[in-house]
């Protein structure tokens, strides 16, 4: 299509995730697409509980030591500030980006990702740096004791140097799809339908059609698969994407400490990629933005019948009720909470979860035609940080549906976002992208080493 500049008559997105809800969105509303039918799959009934994007909160910020993210943010903002963030759906208390190291030596990485990430809220965004009560968006945080000026309710050691972007938040992330839904729904242009695709079937040069579980088969002149971490399933992206496990962990609060901790910023250390997201609605969340854990699983080649793959998938509370976070997480979670939040230090958890990330080789998402098979479009590779996009990322993936380069942005996103000339050698891709946690963990093995129990809260 982006290179015949035909208009499909029909359009099948699979997925109701991030990009999928999106994508349909800005379909419903682009003049161009008045005529054509558009579909969206829904593998559990909406809001699916297991979805990366179905959660108590994400953080939105415009920090990003790559400044064509930071600019997508910067289109992004205004929603979540607006309509979009209204009725509690976004709160804009700051983000406090840090590091744990007393020097730059061992801690690398980091270092370069607050640097630039600075650089970038400054010099790309305009934002100004000074004290708050003067006046100042960004804050600098030079010692511990700088730091613990801005999370100083919390109690603990949160850090050695960093800045505040007061600018910055977080967003009740349900709350954020459901409106999204809503939008969508009031276009009167979407048919959702709740089923779970058992395969596509492939072409030489197009899918064919979409099998259902059950055997039923669709067709459309333009397939989007929008499936996140579960894309390996029907499409082979070995060596492009793969599926990594996150860890989340939540305890109940009281109301005294969700009025000490709620006025919080966000507090994210780029030394481990831990982080503590202000409490709501008395329960705290501690997670890590990590390499993750790959769930090594033997499938059906999805292109190719009779042969098999192995890949990560998914494992989450839908297959098993009983899966929690692995020993090693849940310790690193328990640390961050005893060291940033002593006085909750051994609060039992009152439920642990997997999230799962389609993670790319350096973070940048896979927003493209298949090179193959010309009538499909895959959106994926989410990388744990397209949340924050959701009012705006459905009307940049439509222009590159359309093979369009509205602005400087939008090309560069292109560049970014297409299929890779060569794959990884590894099947299995973990990213380069900065992480927390150890590269490589797999999931079975991790579990081995211990069962951690998830015992309710009794506060």
């Amino acid at each position: 299509m982006a290179t015949t500049g035909t208009i499909p008559s029909s359009v099948l997105i699979v997925g109701s995730g991030v990009f999928g809800l999106s994508t349909a969105y800005a379909l419903a509303q682009r003049d161009a697409f008045r005529n054509t039918t558009i579909t969206l799959l829904e593998r559990l009934d909406f809001p699916a509980p297991d979805a990366a994007s179905i959660d108590s909160s994400r953080i939105i910020r415009p920090d990003y030591a790559d400044p064509a993210y930071a600019a997508l943010m910067a289109e992004a903002h205004p929603h979540w500030r607006g309509d979009f963030g209204a009725d509690g759906r976004y709160s804009e208390a700051g983000l406090c980006l840090v590091q744990d190291s007393g020097d730059e030596s061992g801690d690398n990485a980091a270092h370069y990702y607050l640097i630039k990430a600075l650089e970038n809220v400054k010099s790309k965004l305009g934002l100004r740096v000074g004290r708050r009560e003067e006046g100042g968006q960004v804050e600098l945080l030079e010692t511990p004791e700088d730091v613990a000026s801005v999370t100083a309710s919390m109690g603990g050691d949160c850090g050695r140097r960093g800045y505040v972007n007061w600018t910055s938040g977080w967003a009740d992330a349900e709350a954020g799809m459901r409106y999204m839904r809503k939008l969508v729904e009031r276009t009167g242009r979407v048919d959702f339908r709740t089923a779970e695709v058992k395969r596509l079937h492939y072409g030489q040069d197009r899918v064919e059609a979409v099998e259902l579980v059950g055997g039923e088969r669709l067709t459309a002149d333009l397939v989007v698969l929008a499936t996140g971490a579960w894309m390996q399933k029907l499409v082979d992206l070995r060596g492009i994407a793969s599926a990594t496990g996150q860890v989340l962990a939540y305890i109940d609060i009281t109301q005294e400490e969700q009025d000490r901790l709620g006025g919080n910023p966000t507090l994210l250390c780029e030394t481990n990629g831990m982080f503590i997201i202000p409490p709501r609605d008395r329960v705290l969340k501690v997670a890590r933005h990590g390499y993750g854990y790959a769930n090594p699983t033997t499938i059906s080649h999805p292109e190719r019948p009779g042969e098999s793959i192995t890949v990560s998938l998914p494992r989450t509370k839908q297959d098993d009720p009983n899966l929690n976070i692995a020993p090693e997480g849940d310790k690193a979670c328990r640390e961050y909470l005893a060291k940033c939040i002593p006085s909750l230090a051994t609060r039992p958890w009152t439920q642990t979860r997997i999230c799962w990330y389609s993670d790319t080789p350096v973070g940048d998402w896979l927003i493209s035609y298949h090179p193959t098979y010309r009538n499909l479009f895959v959106a994926t590779g989410g990388s744990g940080h397209a949340y924050k996009f959701l009012p705006v990322v459905g009307e940049r993936i439509v222009d590159v549906v359309m093979g369009e380069e509205r602005d400087e942005l939008g090309a560069e996103l292109g560049k970014k976002w297409k299929w890779p000339a060569q794959r990884r050698e590894e099947d299995q891709v973990w990213t380069d992208d900065w992480r927390g946690g150890v590269k490589g963990m797999i999931l079975d093995e991790e579990l081995a080493k211990g069962e951690v129990a998830a015992p309710r809260s009794r506060v």
